[in-house]
This record gives structure tokens, sequence and C-alpha cells, in this order.
């Protein structure tokens, strides 16, 4: 407040906003606990490896459970009872990108942007099923108004606009080191978004929830705005979180290496719960089974089914994950209103991540799935999880599903085919839809690109 006679009305009635969304009461339990006495990593819990489905059933008792769930599953699509949820805050910085992530383009043929591959889902499953499937999307303060704009400009990709529901995510205050709130100017509070955990209180403050509850929304598939490759409406994955009573459900890949810099699923307490790469003790990431496979082999890849109720259920008395502290560099103004660009870490910044909510569940399962079938994280420009790596994969299932159909497709020395290929989800969404659309297929020799609609 030490600006406040500075001020002009507007710029005073923007920051008693901002003061009264403070909890304070807990800003001082935050100040106490993750700024002032930066907390220690737990070492007393005694993690055991979760359990989990494997994605290729290993005998004709599973084969036929997975049937009867992928059924479900199908049933529950037909009855409108699931929505699409993705958390799409993020920027393109990373890719080079001016803009909403969401906004990059991204599939190799025709260059389909993110939001229009997982609209075009979402529209054809909406014919497959017969159900008028709505899509949330949650933003951040930096990118909301474009994302609007963009979805607007674009006649939300063919969706009727009232079932695309955008809201903005929560926001922290960022702290100094002195457990003092940084102001980013005179008449505002630096701020930052509180991660893909405060989604789920998110869709609770922006009325999301109460508009599923409204529509007869059971269950949500919740997934990244930077993953493509994403199956949102997989019957499976529903029906077995369905049928097994989950509140909470989760996909997973097998790990690449010990210290594979995803999340470790385990059970703490007989708790379904996600320890941090940096967070698992080597011995226990190095640790074999007999047949020489990781004895803690799942990673977490934020794909997830959760009970609408189960949301209602964490928003009731206050809703509350675990905060998990970054120190950054943060801009802000000192004590004599100037402003500072700092050259080192100069304060602390909140989040919460959506896998804590797990161990709340009073139920869940986790289902495998193979990383090159749903899981290209598209991060960087180049290198490891880049726009590159993901355009390769997205051209590598595409690949697959056609030679699964019996379609020859050409391939370099190396084994990576030597062609481009994308296959829109109107051809097929699943890999068993192409199939019956082979006549429909053209021949293709090296070096064609290939767009199947």
């Amino acid at each position: 407040m030490a600006y406040w006679e500075e001020l002009d009305e507007g710029s005073r009635g923007e920051l008693a906003r901002q003061i009264a969304d403070l909890d304070l009461e807990q800003v001082g339990r935050w100040v106490q606990q993750y700024v002032l006495s930066p907390p220690t990593v737990e070492a007393a819990y005694s993690p055991e490896p979760a359990p989990f489905y494997p994605c290729r059933p290993p005998d004709e008792s599973r084969r036929r459970t997975y049937r009867q769930a992928s059924q479900f599953g199908e049933k529950l699509l037909r009855e409108g009872k699931i929505a699409a949820f993705v958390v799409a805050g993020g920027q393109g910085t990373r890719l080079g990108f001016d803009g909403p992530k969401g906004n990059f383009p991204i599939t190799p043929v025709r260059g389909k942007t993110l939001f229009q591959v997982f609209a075009e889902y979402i529209l054809v499953a909406r014919a497959r099923y017969g159900m008028a499937c709505p899509w949330y999307i949650m933003t951040s303060p930096l990118n909301h108004a474009q994302t609007l704009e963009i979805l607007e400009s674009n006649g939300f990709y063919g969706l009727p606009a009232e079932d695309v529901v955008v809201f903005e995510q929560g926001t922290m205050p960022n702290f100094g080191f002195d457990g003092r709130i940084l102001m980013a100017d005179k008449g505002r509070i630096a701020t930052s978004p509180d991660g893909h955990g405060g989604s789920l209180r998110a869709l609770h403050r922006s009325g999301a929830l109460a508009d599923m509850k409204c529509r007869g929304i059971e269950h949500i598939s919740y997934w990244q705005v930077d993953n493509p490759l994403i199956n949102i409406f997989d019957p499976l994955f529903i029906g077995l979180h369905a049928a097994d009573g989950a509140e909470m459900s989760s996909r997973a890949v097998i790990k690449n290496s010990p210290f594979e810099k995803v999340g470790n699923f385990c059970l703490v307490d007989g708790k379904m719960t996600v320890i941090e790469y940096s967070d698992l003790p080597d011995e226990l990431a190095e640790a074999r089974k007999p047949d020489g496979s990781l004895r803690f082999e799942l990673g977490s890849i934020a794909i997830h089914i959760i009970d609408r109720a189960f949301v209602e259920r964490l928003n009731e008395h206050g809703f509350s994950l675990p905060l998990h502290r970054a120190v950054k560099k943060i801009p802000h103004i000192d004590a004599q209103g100037r402003w500072v660009e700092p050259s080192q870490p100069n304060g602390v910044k909140l989040e919460s991540f959506i896998f804590d909510a797990l161990p709340l569940a009073r139920k869940s399962i986790i289902l495998e799935t193979l990383r090159e079938a749903e899981f290209a994280p598209t991060k960087n420009a180049t290198g490891v999880d880049s726009a590159e790596s993901t355009r390769r994969m997205i051209v590598e299932r595409s690949a697959d599903w056609l030679e699964a159909a019996g379609v020859k497709v050409p391939r370099k020395a190396d084994g990576t085919p030597d062609c481009l290929l994308e296959i829109a989800p109107s051809f097929a969404l699943y890999k068993q839809d192409v199939r019956a659309k082979v006549a429909r297929v053209p021949r293709i020799r090296p070096g064609d690109s290939v767009y199947l609609a």
C-alpha cells in the first residue's frame, strides 16, 4: 500500500481487488512454510511400485475385462457423461513462437495448430457417439484474451460456441526471500499462475464445474495443451476408471531410464502418489525387478480421468493442494518504486501440481500406454520434447496405423518413414478405424506428403 496516495481511482480499485482476493491467513502460513523455511524432502516414506493395467492384456481373462470396460466407456460417451478439459495457459516462448502455445502449428503436412487438432478430434467424437461433448479450456491471465480471439476468429473450429467454455486459472503472489509480497508496479501485485494443480480450483471458481453438473457430466478427460497425440476419449481408459469406481485415474508410460525427467507413480501408505524424479532416491530409481526391468517403471504424463464429484469434494471446504517452491528471478519494483530486473534469483514462486490430488482420491487406477501412441510433449523448438520430435512422432504413428491395416509405407534405411504422413480425426479417430478406409489410401511413394481426411 506504500504508493496508494499516488494511484488514481481506477488503479486503487484494482489493487484493492487484488488484496481482497488474497487469503491473508494462508499467505502467512505459506511464507513460514515455503519462503522463510524452505521445505526439505521427506525421507521417512517407503514407496512401493504402483499397480497398473498393462496396455496389452496378458491373458483371456484380462482381455475380457478390457472388452467389457471398452463397451462401458463407449456407453458413457454415448450418454454424454464425459467432458474434455485442456490446460492451455502456456505461451509458445520456448518454441520461438509469439502467442498461446495452443495456436502453435504442429502437424507435419497441413500445419494444423494444437487447438485445431483437439477441436477436430472432439468434433468427430461428437458425431461418432452422438453426444454434445463440451470442451473446457483453461487459459492464464497472460493469454486469455488472445485465446478467445483465436477461437472466435476460427469459428471454434466447427464446434458450437456454447460448447466451448474458456476460463482463466488462478494466480499466486510472488515473494521476496524476506517473505514480503513483491509488487509488479505501484498499483499491482506481482503474481504468477498457480500451476496445473490450480486447474481443479479454477473449475470451481469459474463456474465450469457447475456447468458440467447442469450438463450431466460425470467424468472429465484432462490433458495438457502441448500433447497433440492425446487420445481424448479412450473408451478403455474411461471404462476401467468408471467400472473400478476410481475418482482420479492416470495414463502412464514405461520410463526410458531410471532418471528420466518424469514423475514416478508409487504407492505411499497405500495411496497413489507421484514422486518427482528429483525427489526419488537414486537407489530406488535404479532398483530392478528379477527380470531386469525397473522396479519404479511408471512415468507420469499428465493424462487423467477425473470425476466431477471428486473435484466438487476438493472444493467443499476451501481448496488446498500441497504447494511447491520455485526460486526464480522475479521482476518487481523496489522500496523506492524503481523497476528491478534481477540478474540472479531473488524470490519464490509457489504452484500446485495436478498429480498431488491423486492421494486424496478414494481410489485411483493406472492404465499403461505406449508413448509413441499417445505422448508427444511439445516444449522446445528442437531436440528432446520438441516440435521436431513431435512431428516425427505424428508421422510415425500414422505409418504404424496404416501398416497395421496392410498399407505399404516406404521407409529409409534406418527404419523411419520416407514420407510425411498426417491422418486427420475425420479419417480415423482410433487405430482400428483405418482398416475400413484402406481403399481411400493412395499409393505412398518415397518423399510423398500424404494427408488423409
